[in-house]
């Protein structure tokens, strides 16, 4: 995961950035080994940063390597001694149970109308505008409440897709 285009070299300054980027898609940051300045160290403070819970795994108190980790949970992370808790965190088991919840068609005109025009391939906003004959506004505003809703996702470049794939509640024959 990177930032850079594809080709370009590793340079040590490159690093930092792609850490932010990897603990800006994580949902926890565990440090298992750090030494002083090293990435991982970088990355939990980028995680701590954008809200994600940071584990730090501790070590022996009389170890010189442990220093850091020990650092880190005087500075507010969690020690991570079973996997249980990384699960607690980032509430796995509630986006599980979420996934296998029926959904419903929204009851909002508006909302329904978006939702039959997206699909489960990415749809570019001046086609769903189209497809919709919705005023941009509405269509913008709409679309970001589905975000919010869980019911649709913006891919990049202004493209979106439904979240339920064909045969969900929200297929329209």
């Amino acid at each position: 995961m990177t930032g850079y285009a594809p080709g370009t070299r590793p340079e040590a300054t490159n690093f930092p950035p792609r850490n932010r980027i990897i603990s800006g898609l994580a949902a926890a940051v565990v440090v298992a080994g750090a030494g002083e300045g090293s990435g991982a160290l970088i990355t939990s403070d980028f995680g701590a940063e954008q809200g994600r819970e940071v584990f730090a795994v501790p070590g022996s108190i009389y170890s010189r390597t442990s220093r850091d980790w020990h650092q880190l949970i005087g500075n507010g992370a969690r020690p991570l001694v079973a996997f249980e808790d990384v699960l607690e965190a980032v509430n796995l088991e509630a986006a599980v149970m979420a996934d296998h919840l029926p959904e419903r068609l929204p009851e909002e005109e508006t909302e329904q109308t978006v939702i039959r025009c997206l699909a489960a391939e990415p749809v570019h906003v001046d086609e769903l505008h189209i497809r919709s004959g919705l005023p941009a506004a509405t269509l913008t505003a709409t679309l970001a409440l589905l975000e919010l809703k869980g019911l649709a996702r913006q891919m990049g470049g202004m493209h979106y897709v439904r979240l339920r794939e064909a045969g969900s509640p929200y297929r329209v024959d």
